[in-house]
Protein backbone atom coordinates (compact mmCIF):
# COMPACT_ATOMS: atom_id res chain seq x y z
CA UNK A 1 0.00 0.00 0.00
CA UNK A 2 1.28 3.46 -1.03
CA UNK A 3 2.28 6.27 1.55
CA UNK A 4 -1.15 7.97 1.22
CA UNK A 5 -2.49 11.17 3.12
CA UNK A 6 -5.93 9.85 4.14
CA UNK A 7 -6.75 13.01 5.92
CA UNK A 8 -6.09 15.60 3.51
CA UNK A 9 -8.92 16.53 0.98
CA UNK A 10 -8.07 15.85 -2.41
CA UNK A 11 -9.57 18.06 -5.33
CA UNK A 12 -9.49 17.18 -9.16
CA UNK A 13 -8.33 20.56 -11.17
CA UNK A 14 -8.06 20.16 -15.21
CA UNK A 15 -5.02 22.68 -15.18
CA UNK A 16 -1.52 22.10 -15.63
CA UNK A 17 0.29 21.64 -12.23
CA UNK A 18 3.90 22.44 -11.53
CA UNK A 19 5.52 24.70 -8.58
CA UNK A 20 4.17 28.04 -7.81
CA UNK A 21 1.06 28.05 -10.03
CA UNK A 22 -1.63 29.78 -9.38
CA UNK A 23 -5.07 28.33 -10.66
CA UNK A 24 -8.46 29.92 -10.50
CA UNK A 25 -11.46 27.61 -8.97
CA UNK A 26 -14.88 27.21 -10.49
CA UNK A 27 -17.68 27.96 -8.65
CA UNK A 28 -18.62 24.40 -7.52
CA UNK A 29 -14.90 23.55 -6.18
CA UNK A 30 -14.93 26.67 -4.16
CA UNK A 31 -18.38 26.02 -2.84
CA UNK A 32 -16.91 22.34 -1.65
CA UNK A 33 -14.01 23.78 -0.24
CA UNK A 34 -15.78 27.06 1.32
CA UNK A 35 -19.02 25.41 2.41
CA UNK A 36 -18.60 21.66 2.96
CA UNK A 37 -14.74 21.38 3.94
CA UNK A 38 -14.62 25.04 5.82
CA UNK A 39 -11.58 25.40 4.42
CA UNK A 40 -10.58 28.94 3.84
CA UNK A 41 -7.33 30.66 2.81
CA UNK A 42 -3.80 29.73 3.96
CA UNK A 43 -4.76 26.06 4.76
CA UNK A 44 -3.73 22.99 2.03
CA UNK A 45 -5.25 20.16 0.17
CA UNK A 46 -3.92 17.35 -2.47
CA UNK A 47 -4.96 18.49 -6.25
CA UNK A 48 -4.26 16.22 -9.02
CA UNK A 49 -4.88 16.25 -12.77
CA UNK A 50 -4.56 12.78 -13.91
CA UNK A 51 -1.47 13.88 -15.68
CA UNK A 52 1.39 15.65 -13.50
CA UNK A 53 0.79 13.45 -10.38
CA UNK A 54 -0.40 14.71 -7.17
CA UNK A 55 0.80 17.94 -5.27
CA UNK A 56 -0.03 20.07 -2.80
CA UNK A 57 -1.79 23.06 -2.77
CA UNK A 58 -2.38 25.73 -0.66
CA UNK A 59 -6.11 27.86 -0.82
CA UNK A 60 -6.01 31.57 -1.49
CA UNK A 61 -8.91 33.53 -1.29
CA UNK A 62 -10.31 36.89 1.39
CA UNK A 63 -13.84 35.98 1.53
CA UNK A 64 -14.21 32.50 0.01
CA UNK A 65 -11.69 30.11 -1.74
CA UNK A 66 -10.84 31.28 -5.18
CA UNK A 67 -7.67 29.77 -6.00
CA UNK A 68 -5.36 27.40 -5.65
CA UNK A 69 -1.09 28.02 -5.13
CA UNK A 70 0.34 24.60 -6.10
CA UNK A 71 3.23 24.41 -3.46
CA UNK A 72 5.28 20.90 -4.06
CA UNK A 73 4.56 17.59 -5.36
CA UNK A 74 3.42 14.76 -3.20
CA UNK A 75 3.55 11.68 -5.44
CA UNK A 76 4.73 11.58 -9.19
CA UNK A 77 2.02 10.62 -11.96
CA UNK A 78 0.90 6.77 -12.51
CA UNK A 79 -0.09 4.94 -14.73
CA UNK A 80 -3.71 2.34 -14.40
CA UNK A 81 -3.33 -1.31 -15.74
CA UNK A 82 -4.26 -1.55 -19.24
CA UNK A 83 -7.67 -3.50 -18.44
CA UNK A 84 -11.32 -1.80 -20.15
CA UNK A 85 -14.08 -2.43 -18.05
CA UNK A 86 -17.40 -2.95 -21.07
CA UNK A 87 -20.53 -3.27 -19.79
CA UNK A 88 -24.03 -2.94 -20.40
CA UNK A 89 -25.69 -0.14 -19.33
CA UNK A 90 -27.77 -0.05 -15.79
CA UNK A 91 -29.99 2.79 -14.91
CA UNK A 92 -29.12 6.11 -12.72
CA UNK A 93 -27.65 4.68 -9.20
CA UNK A 94 -26.63 1.43 -10.42
CA UNK A 95 -24.78 2.96 -13.19
CA UNK A 96 -23.39 5.32 -10.76
CA UNK A 97 -21.96 3.00 -8.53
CA UNK A 98 -20.55 0.28 -11.39
CA UNK A 99 -18.88 3.31 -13.04
CA UNK A 100 -17.27 4.24 -8.96
CA UNK A 101 -16.62 1.02 -8.59
CA UNK A 102 -14.84 0.12 -11.90
CA UNK A 103 -12.61 3.42 -11.34
CA UNK A 104 -12.20 2.14 -7.72
CA UNK A 105 -11.27 -1.29 -9.14
CA UNK A 106 -8.38 -0.04 -11.20
CA UNK A 107 -9.70 0.18 -14.62
CA UNK A 108 -8.54 2.51 -17.29
CA UNK A 109 -11.18 2.88 -19.62
CA UNK A 110 -14.82 2.35 -18.96
CA UNK A 111 -16.63 1.22 -22.51
CA UNK A 112 -20.40 0.82 -22.46
CA UNK A 113 -21.96 -1.95 -24.84
CA UNK A 114 -25.56 -1.83 -26.26
CA UNK A 115 -27.13 -5.26 -26.90
CA UNK A 116 -30.30 -7.44 -27.27
CA UNK A 117 -31.64 -7.21 -23.60
CA UNK A 118 -29.52 -3.60 -22.15
CA UNK A 119 -31.89 -1.80 -20.32
CA UNK A 120 -31.15 1.31 -21.17
CA UNK A 121 -30.30 2.68 -24.60
CA UNK A 122 -28.97 6.37 -23.61
CA UNK A 123 -26.11 7.18 -21.19
CA UNK A 124 -25.44 10.78 -20.15
CA UNK A 125 -21.62 10.65 -20.59
CA UNK A 126 -20.71 13.72 -18.51
CA UNK A 127 -22.50 12.20 -15.40
CA UNK A 128 -20.13 8.76 -16.10
CA UNK A 129 -17.29 11.51 -15.86
CA UNK A 130 -18.18 12.88 -12.64
CA UNK A 131 -18.31 9.82 -11.32
CA UNK A 132 -14.76 8.83 -12.37
CA UNK A 133 -13.78 11.96 -11.01
CA UNK A 134 -15.78 11.98 -7.79
CA UNK A 135 -14.13 8.32 -7.00
CA UNK A 136 -10.50 9.10 -8.23
CA UNK A 137 -10.79 12.10 -5.62
CA UNK A 138 -11.97 9.78 -2.91
CA UNK A 139 -9.53 6.88 -3.50
CA UNK A 140 -6.44 8.60 -3.65
CA UNK A 141 -6.14 7.48 -7.81
CA UNK A 142 -4.25 9.76 -9.71
CA UNK A 143 -5.11 8.78 -13.58
CA UNK A 144 -8.37 9.24 -14.82
CA UNK A 145 -10.40 6.30 -16.72
CA UNK A 146 -11.57 7.10 -20.21
CA UNK A 147 -15.11 7.19 -20.77
CA UNK A 148 -16.03 5.97 -24.24
CA UNK A 149 -19.17 6.41 -26.02
CA UNK A 150 -21.96 3.50 -26.58
CA UNK A 151 -21.83 1.52 -29.35
CA UNK A 152 -23.87 -2.08 -30.25
CA UNK A 153 -22.01 -5.20 -29.22
CA UNK A 154 -21.09 -6.30 -32.38
CA UNK A 155 -19.58 -2.80 -33.39
CA UNK A 156 -17.34 -2.69 -30.93
CA UNK A 157 -15.82 -6.42 -31.21
CA UNK A 158 -15.76 -5.68 -34.79
CA UNK A 159 -13.04 -2.78 -34.06
CA UNK A 160 -11.44 -3.91 -30.87
CA UNK A 161 -7.83 -4.99 -31.07
CA UNK A 162 -7.92 -8.67 -31.47
CA UNK A 163 -4.63 -9.27 -29.73
CA UNK A 164 -6.43 -8.57 -26.27
CA UNK A 165 -8.00 -10.82 -24.17
CA UNK A 166 -11.61 -10.48 -23.82
CA UNK A 167 -12.46 -11.89 -20.71
CA UNK A 168 -16.15 -12.80 -21.34
CA UNK A 169 -18.64 -13.09 -17.98
CA UNK A 170 -20.70 -15.63 -18.85
CA UNK A 171 -23.62 -17.46 -16.36
CA UNK A 172 -24.48 -20.02 -18.78
CA UNK A 173 -20.80 -21.41 -18.65
CA UNK A 174 -19.54 -24.41 -16.97
CA UNK A 175 -18.89 -23.63 -13.12
CA UNK A 176 -15.50 -23.92 -12.46
CA UNK A 177 -12.40 -22.20 -10.75
CA UNK A 178 -12.05 -18.65 -12.50
CA UNK A 179 -8.92 -17.32 -10.78
CA UNK A 180 -7.41 -20.39 -12.02
CA UNK A 181 -8.55 -20.14 -15.32
CA UNK A 182 -7.26 -16.72 -15.51
CA UNK A 183 -3.62 -17.67 -14.53
CA UNK A 184 -3.33 -20.76 -16.78
CA UNK A 185 -1.19 -19.65 -19.33
CA UNK A 186 -3.45 -16.37 -20.50
CA UNK A 187 -0.46 -13.82 -18.63
CA UNK A 188 1.25 -12.41 -22.10
CA UNK A 189 -1.79 -9.89 -23.28
CA UNK A 190 -1.81 -6.69 -24.89
CA UNK A 191 -4.31 -5.64 -22.46
CA UNK A 192 -7.64 -7.24 -20.70
CA UNK A 193 -11.21 -6.42 -21.89
CA UNK A 194 -13.73 -7.26 -19.24
CA UNK A 195 -17.27 -7.99 -20.51
CA UNK A 196 -20.26 -7.70 -18.30
CA UNK A 197 -23.46 -8.58 -20.19
CA UNK A 198 -27.55 -6.98 -18.83
CA UNK A 199 -29.50 -8.25 -16.16
CA UNK A 200 -31.26 -10.52 -19.08
CA UNK A 201 -28.17 -11.86 -20.26
CA UNK A 202 -26.86 -12.06 -23.92
CA UNK A 203 -28.79 -13.59 -26.66
CA UNK A 204 -27.91 -16.76 -28.21
CA UNK A 205 -26.54 -15.33 -31.19
CA UNK A 206 -24.53 -12.23 -29.36
CA UNK A 207 -23.30 -15.14 -27.33
CA UNK A 208 -22.35 -17.53 -30.84
CA UNK A 209 -20.35 -13.86 -31.79
CA UNK A 210 -18.56 -13.79 -28.87
CA UNK A 211 -17.08 -16.93 -28.45
CA UNK A 212 -15.92 -16.37 -32.22
CA UNK A 213 -13.47 -13.86 -31.14
CA UNK A 214 -10.03 -14.23 -30.59
CA UNK A 215 -8.12 -14.75 -27.57
CA UNK A 216 -11.54 -15.04 -25.76
CA UNK A 217 -11.86 -16.40 -22.31
CA UNK A 218 -15.36 -17.50 -21.01
CA UNK A 219 -15.40 -17.29 -17.46
CA UNK A 220 -18.15 -18.21 -14.98
CA UNK A 221 -18.35 -15.89 -11.71
CA UNK A 222 -19.74 -18.99 -9.12
CA UNK A 223 -22.62 -21.18 -8.94
CA UNK A 224 -25.00 -18.23 -8.02
CA UNK A 225 -26.67 -15.20 -10.46
CA UNK A 226 -24.96 -12.01 -9.96
CA UNK A 227 -26.78 -8.99 -10.45
CA UNK A 228 -24.60 -6.88 -13.23
CA UNK A 229 -22.91 -4.37 -11.01
CA UNK A 230 -22.02 -7.13 -8.63
CA UNK A 231 -20.59 -9.49 -11.29
CA UNK A 232 -18.51 -6.34 -12.43
CA UNK A 233 -16.85 -5.59 -8.84
CA UNK A 234 -16.56 -9.69 -8.97
CA UNK A 235 -14.70 -10.13 -12.40
CA UNK A 236 -12.58 -7.01 -11.28
CA UNK A 237 -11.10 -8.33 -8.45
CA UNK A 238 -10.38 -12.15 -10.01
CA UNK A 239 -8.50 -10.24 -13.04
CA UNK A 240 -6.53 -7.94 -10.80
CA UNK A 241 -5.70 -10.25 -8.41
CA UNK A 242 -4.44 -13.24 -11.50
CA UNK A 243 -3.37 -10.82 -14.04
CA UNK A 244 -3.65 -6.88 -12.99
CA UNK A 245 -1.82 -4.59 -10.47
CA UNK A 246 -2.90 -6.64 -7.35
CA UNK A 247 0.28 -9.27 -7.90
CA UNK A 248 2.81 -6.38 -7.11
CA UNK A 249 5.62 -5.04 -9.27
CA UNK A 250 7.20 -7.35 -11.90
Amino acid sequence: MPDLDFRAPRLFVDAPLREGERIALERNQSNYLGNVLRLGSGESILVFNGRDGEWRAEIAGRKRPDGLTIAAQTRPQDRLPDIAYVFAPLKHARLDYMVQKAVEMGASRLQPVLTRHTQVSRVNGERMRANVIEAAEQCGILSLADVAEPVALDRYLGAREQTRLLVFCDEATEVADPLLALQQGLADTAGIDILIGPEGGFAEDERALLLRQPRTLRLSLGPRILRADTAGVAALALVQAALGDWRGPG
